[in-house]
């Protein structure tokens, strides 16, 4: 019986560990097309400059909707050509704020209008619904409430529409308080990764990639060829891209294009906002990879859009191995006696799981033109953060799979507050969110590596203990920090 259990254990345990592999491969696949294959940035250019209608979908922005139209009304675009719509579904003063700015450039001759609704129905989805029927433009710009657009922002990304094909384009994001905290440089580098490898591996290899959700240009009728804007998932921007392709519109990514935006300063507010992208990843990956696989496609797009839909799941398959599987798989190869070289093995799929992903982060600054140093500073907190998410993304991911559905919690953004560390104490109250009990299992995760720790040094595993510390620690953050937020008082803006 129990030769029956070690080997069922040893099945799940390296079944696990080649499936993070495969992710782990797929990264380094992501980065090596990357890096060999630059985008050309010089697209043809239109004849005539087409009439935009910019869209700034907000709600409750009270510290950030002022800067926000502001610099959608300073775009060095010709005013004729220029819708700008304010899609305004807040509850609290920020629809006074949004009237106010809107009531000033109006007075001076921009093309601006603010629609408020008091029916949320398809928040952020519904909200560019109903905005869309009143457009006038045949492209579409999309602007978060987080992000500053240069002025130069539609005339950097409009011309790719020269050709025709084309259904979207999107921008680089770029980060305005990158430096405001050792969170928001691990967000920044995660997310200079995102841009530099996956965006443009998957553009470069004509793939399926994703519009962003803001800071891009869609043709209008690539939005209404693949059925418009729906919000039976919480990601519809992810949603919406892979209906569009599927439909033949082709999209470009312009890594020069950047436009800056505001990364979250507190843990429960960028946990927030990837657990949202984790469930909503795996909710389109239900939706979409059924009828996907059953279409003419390349089975290399087939095999990619299964990769980067079901990307989150490594999150819930790393927290199934560390925690359950891994300590007992070496205590039964060790009864077993040392036969067999088990080490050998285990040391370059380990190494594949989690150093192809420290790749995949290091070529995402390279990529950027980013210095290597803080980079590689950055390395010890870059692990333990994306293993401090994987409580959090992995109950995304269940309950994804699980169909449950969540309401749609925007990120709170704090404006000039984001740009200078105040301190926990002094950041606005206004949008604050709570780690509830969520940190406490954090805790309770950094609590029981730790005593892996214990385990493995009083069993002379010392090879475990730098891992099983690599996780204990990224709990112990990730929880903390939640818990300290949540517990503080914070003070009036």
């Amino acid at each position: 019986m129990w030769d029956a259990l070690g080997v069922l254990v040893l099945v799940g345990h390296y079944g696990l560990l080649l499936l993070l592999c495969l992710y782990g491969g797929h990264r380094l696949q992501l980065t090596w097309v990357a890096w060999r294959s630059p985008l050309a940035e010089t697209p043809p250019r239109l004849k005539q400059l087409p009439l935009i209608t910019v869209q700034l979908p907000i709600f409750n922005e009270r510290y950030v909707v002022e800067r926000l139209i502001d610099a959608v009304a300073a775009l060095d675009y010709p005013p004729e050509l220029l819708q700008i719509q304010v899609l305004d579904d807040s509850t609290d003063d920020t629809t006074a704020l949004a009237a106010a700015g809107v009531a000033k450039h109006r007075a001076r001759g921009v093309n601006i209008e603010h629609l408020h609704r008091s029916d949320r129905t398809g928040f952020k989805a519904g909200a560019l619904a109903a905005g869309l029927k009143r457009a006038q433009g045949q492209f579409v710009a999309i602007f978060d409430a987080d992000f500053v657009p240069g002025p130069q922002a539609l005339k950097s990304a409009i011309h790719s529409f020269a050709d025709p094909g084309v259904g979207m384009v999107q921008m680089r994001w770029l980060h305005l308080n990158r430096d405001y905290s050792v969170l928001t440089r691990v967000q920044a580098v995660m997310l200079d990764a995102h841009f530099a490898v996956d965006q443009v591996a998957r553009c470069a290899g004509g793939l399926f990639f994703n519009f962003n959700g803001t800071a891009g240009l869609w043709r209008r009728q690539a939005i209404e060829d693949a059925g418009g804007w729906q919000w039976d998932t919480i990601t519809e921007d992810l949603d919406l891209s892979y209906r569009a392709q599927r439909k033949g519109w082709r999209f470009v990514y312009l890594h020069q294009a950047g436009c800056p935006s505001e990364l979250p300063v507190e843990m429960t507010s960028f946990k927030s906002q990837q657990h949202r992208w984790a469930q909503g990843a795996i909710q389109v990956m239900k939706k979409t990879l059924p009828n996907l696989w059953r279409s003419a496609l390349p089975l290399r797009i087939k095999w990619e859009a299964t990769m980067h839909l079901s990307s989150n799941l490594a999150y819930l398959l790393m927290l199934l191995h560390s925690a359950i599987l891994l300590l007992p798989s070496v205590y039964i190869r060790q009864t077993w006696g040392q036969a067999l070289p088990w080490w050998w093995l285990d040391a370059p799929l380990l190494l594949l799981a989690t150093g192809s992903h420290l790749v995949y982060f290091l070529a995402g600054q390279r990529l950027s033109k980013a210095p290597w140093g803080p980079a590689l500073r950055l390395l010890p907190a870059l692990l333990g953060t994306a293993i401090g998410l994987s409580w959090n993304n992995g109950r995304a991911v269940c309950k994804g799979l699980r169909g449950l559905d969540s309401p749609f919690e925007r990120t709170p953004k704090l404006g000039r507050h984001a740009l200078q560390n105040l301190g926990l104490r002094a950041r606005p109250r206004a949008y604050a969110q709570h780690g509830g009990g969520h940190a406490h299992a954090e805790l309770a995760l950094a609590a029981l590596y730790g005593s892996y720790i214990i385990l493995a040094l009083s069993m002379g595993w010392w090879l475990l203990v730098p891992l099983l510390s690599v996780f204990m620690a990224g709990f112990l953050y990730s929880g903390s920090q939640s818990l300290l937020e949540g517990r503080l008082q914070w003070a009036a803006a």
